[in-house]
């Protein structure tokens, strides 16, 4: 279930409390901004059918979005906040020609950029900090994972090597600062040695490390704990398609680990964002047999079964799993 889709005295303190509240929604803010069609702080269920190339958005706030966007067979789902506006600009790269294709929800104007090559797997995420979504690519080749990133700040081009091409991308805001990390999770030598994940951190450039999950487990980012920043998290596979998905999760806030059994291994795709809108990732799956989302609402330990989508659609939440 590694899912590629192809085919974040008084005066004073009241201040503080403030800038921390606002540090406080860096990591998961963004995300859900990437899936938020309407603005409402929620990320909104959305799938994409491949029979006919068409995204369709359900709302949280009400109301439904047929879009016709993209080619099945040759673009990954890459949606993001490319004009700054707080919403989702739906959006693809396409590996034939290394197009970047979008609809800003700003203007309701289309775009199209070539940023990357074919064989490059798409990673737009916020690396600048400016509040947009940035094209960025990463090609694997020479030994080496190479990092392509186009910064909307300035349309200034950063270049890094980091990560080897057997490698799973995990980029992340593991520190908070507002702009995302780059960071790889390296396999250990079998499918049940340890993972190691590795990263960069934007606000001092310094070079982390930690052990975390299996070789086989699947990288679901998110900020579990709603502290800002960007969790180690992984979900793993059972050893038969009715086993269930475990969520393993180590929050930043204070290291202590998270699992929760949560979706089949067979049926299911992770779909993780915030969906109930306190700041947090919600553990989610959506389910090929039957086309439903099931949410474990961070803000409440409730559940959510929403019917949306039908078999063999792909939930556009789930490329941001790796």
């Amino acid at each position: 279930m590694r899912h590629f889709f192809t085919p974040g005295g008084r005066i004073a303190l009241l201040a503080t409390f403030v800038m921390l509240a606002c540090i406080s929604t860096f990591a998961q803010e963004k995300l859900r901004n990437a899936l938020d069609a309407d603005g409402d702080h929620r990320a909104d269920y959305t799938i994409f059918r491949p029979s006919n190339n068409t995204w369709y958005l359900a709302k949280s706030n009400g109301g439904i979005v047929l879009q016709p966007f993209g080619v099945a067979n040759d673009d990954f789902m890459t949606p993001g906040d490319f004009d700054g506006d707080g919403k989702m600009d739906i959006a693809v790269w396409r590996d034939s020609n290394g197009n970047w294709y979008r609809l800003n929800s700003a203007t309701t104007t289309f775009s199209i950029q070539t940023w990357g090559q074919s064989g490059d797997e798409p990673v737009a995420r916020d690396y600048d900090g400016d509040g947009k979504t940035d094209m960025a690519v990463v090609r694997r080749a020479n030994g080496v994972m190479t990092w392509y990133i186009f910064t909307s700040a300035n349309n200034g081009i950063t270049t890094y090597q980091f990560g080897v091409p057997t490698d799973f991308t995990a980029p992340g805001d593991y520190d908070g600062d507002g702009r995302f990390d780059i960071g790889v999770q390296r396999p250990g030598a079998s499918a049940t040695s340890p993972a190691t994940f590795f990263w960069i951190t934007s606000s001092n450039g310094g070079f982390n490390t930690t052990n975390w999950g299996q070789s086989n487990d699947i990288v679901v980012p998110g900020d579990y704990d709603g502290d800002g920043k960007s969790d180690l998290a992984v979900v793993r596979e059972g050893a038969t398609p009715t086993a269930n998905l475990t969520w393993i999760v180590r929050y930043s806030s204070t290291g202590a680990t998270f699992t929760k059994t949560w979706g089949v291994t067979g049926t299911d795709l992770t779909a993780q964002n915030d969906y109930d809108g306190d700041g947090k990732t919600d553990l989610t799956i959506w389910r090929n047999s039957n086309g439903q989302f099931y949410v474990l609402r961070s803000s409440n330990g409730g559940i959510d079964v929403v019917s949306w989508g039908a078999p063999n659609d792909f939930p556009v939440a789930a490329y941001d799993t790796h």
